[in-house]
């Protein structure tokens, strides 16, 4: 197992804790330990103020020229593209006045596009065509993940072997917060632009996954009947800013996480060729794939580091080990104690139980606080056997947890 260094883990905690000490002044009881609440019930079908509403299906076949596949969906996701990318820009001139930070955007993102892997280029491009959005801001929104999240995911086998996979996303950390309405300002710009798309290839469907439209990678997908897949961000110095730095100075060994992502979910054929793929590839950026397969036992998360696969920890019923589950914290360490929605997640979890695990006591795991907080952007639920997703956009009401 690779380790990092002390003297790397504390320093990245004190950076967080810096940040979280300025961002954030302590005025309520939703901010003092232990940031949660009994585990919910009976949340499903979603309803009441944590449901904000159902996610739109839209086709993209994969037939099409790449510069037209997502012309539809944008057409009729321009304006919130657009009001999103807007306050993108406004909280950029926040902090460089001169606007000359998005000029750069301008100028030097586009240069980015040139040296992406197809189709993903002449996807943005078009994507940049059809909602007049410039072309740079396109990449800027497709880089994002690699630096500007934090998820839960889970995968369980219930007792008679079906796997179940659930995700929150979690996704606008430090971008933004709106002091008067509690909220992240791109968080919740992002929410209109949630959607589910079935990925199809002679009219018959590859993958579907829950997405931003605009976003060309993939955060959360299934393959109907073969596996399902979730990526969820691991904090490291040694992180996204490092490889998207050196892919602009020419050093492009590694893969965008949410391209191979995408590539694993139109291409490979079993869960055992998925898990190959998402533990030796080399990355861009340190991160957690969680992957659920369609026989028993087949569920595990993948730590990767950007060159290799750190640790990979299995779903194992004979060791009572049912479900695995990942926030944004190797398995193995202690979270940091300011952001800990791992140990709720997994009280709900097993408080339950194997045989009472479904969709449906899932999605109430994953709407209990912490777990549910003021970055989720939606609630995706798959089960592979019947090759579902389902998607839901969420809300946090206070008292809530920022994060």
């Amino acid at each position: 197992m690779q380790r990092e260094t002390v003297w790397e883990t504390s320093k990245m905690g004190y950076f967080v804790l810096v940040i979280l000490a300025v961002s954030f002044t302590v005025t309520s009881s939703q901010f003092i330990p232990p940031y949660t609440e009994d585990c919910r019930t009976d949340m499903y079908p979603p309803n009441g103020p944590t449901f904000k509403g159902s996610v739109s299906w839209y086709t993209v076949d994969l037939d099409v020229a790449p510069s037209k596949r997502w012309t539809a969906l944008i057409t009729d996701k321009k304006t919130d593209l657009v009001n999103m990318i807007q306050a993108i820009k406004d909280l950029a001139d926040a902090f460089v006045p001169s606007g000359k930070l998005i000029e750069l955007v301008d100028i030097s993102l586009p240069l980015i596009a040139d040296t992406l892997p197809y189709p993903f280029r002449e996807e943005m491009q078009g994507i940049a065509a059809a909602s007049g959005v410039p072309l740079g801001e396109v990449v800027l929104f497709n880089i994002f993940y690699e630096v500007f999240t934090v998820c839960t995911s889970v995968v369980a086998e219930d007792a008679k072997g079906n796997l179940l996979h659930g995700r929150n996303l979690d996704f606008g950390l430090f971008l933004g917060w709106d002091v008067k309405n509690k909220s992240w300002i791109i968080s919740e710009k992002l929410k209109p632009l949630v959607v589910n798309i079935d990925f199809k290839r002679n009219n018959q469907t590859v993958f579907k996954s829950t997405n931003f439209a605009g976003y060309v990678g993939m955060l959360t997908g299934i393959k109907p009947h073969v596996f399902t897949l979730t990526m969820n961000e691991r904090f490291s110095l040694d992180g996204g800013y490092i490889g998207i730095l050196e892919w602009i100075l020419g050093k492009r060994e590694g893969m965008w996480m949410s391209f191979l992502t995408r590539s694993v979910l139109e291409n490979a054929t079993s869960y055992e060729e998925a898990k190959h793929r998402l533990a030796q590839t080399k990355l861009l950026a340190p991160a957690y794939f969680i992957l659920g397969g369609n026989q028993t036992g087949q569920g595990c998360i993948i730590t990767r580091s950007r060159l290799l696969s750190i640790n990979i920890l299995e779903i194992d019923v004979k060791l009572n080990r049912w479900y695995v589950l990942e926030t944004n914290y190797d398995h193995w360490k202690e979270p940091l104690f300011l952001d800990d929605r791992r140990t709720p997640a997994m009280k709900c979890m097993n408080q339950t139980t194997q045989t009472n695990i479904s969709l449906n006591t899932l999605y109430d795991v994953l709407s209990t606080k912490p777990v549910l907080n003021k970055l989720t952007t939606y609630t995706t639920l798959m089960q592979v056997s019947e090759g579902k997703l389902e998607s839901y956009i969420r809300d946090c009401p206070n008292p809530c947890m920022p994060w």
